[in-house]
């Protein structure tokens, strides 16, 4: 048979038809995957965590940060700009939330009894740990938010602002009132 047989289940058709140019190229863009490997492996474990305040599973949360991650990669964006990249994360995560709302009122008009909501439980080594996530879960949503970037995932107030659309100054007050309120539920009445 000849080669023309093959070429729409061939995969690597279309390498052999670069120059060797062009394939120098396309090896430069793999040399530049290791970075965004590298930042994936470092900064992913922060996104999971500030993607997880939106999702009632460790998977959706997984999904969101994923999608972040290819959709920051694809427009080309730095691999330095952490605060674009959480506020893909955020923005991918609202998106995620309003589809979820409606495809729960969907499945709400077929499965009445049904409860769509799902609360995570997690294992705490001991009660100081479970006393602590449990003030936090308490606090409200834009002060936990802020209170996440900045413990958690160590963003500065300005990297925060940017991720959330919101001044440093508010940031600042977000996670000052934060702590006082933290401050305030973990104290021995």
């Amino acid at each position: 048979m000849s080669e023309k047989n093959f070429d729409h289940i061939d995969k690597f058709i279309g390498w052999r038809r670069l120059g060797n140019e062009d394939r120098e190229k396309v090896m430069d863009n793999i040399a530049n995957h290791e970075n965004w490997k590298s930042c994936f492996s470092e900064i992913g474990p922060g996104l999971l965590l500030f993607a997880r305040q939106w999702t009632r599973s460790a998977s959706d949360a997984e999904d969101i940060v994923q999608e972040a991650f290819v959709k920051f990669w694809r427009r080309n964006h730095r691999i330095d700009n952490r605060a674009l990249l959480y506020a893909t994360v955020r923005s991918i995560a609202l998106d995620f939330i309003r589809r979820d709302k409606r495809r729960a009122r969907r499945e709400a008009t077929v499965f009445a009894d049904a409860d769509s909501t799902v609360e995570p439980q997690f294992e705490w080594e001991d009660e100081a740990q479970s006393a602590l996530a449990a003030a936090v879960n308490c606090l409200p949503h834009d002060q936990r938010e802020v209170l996440v970037l900045k413990i958690w995932n160590e963003l500065t107030f300005s990297e925060i602002a940017d991720a959330l659309g919101i001044s440093q100054n508010t940031a600042a007050s977000r996670y000052r009132y934060a702590l006082a309120n933290l401050k305030k539920s973990l104290q021995p009445q």
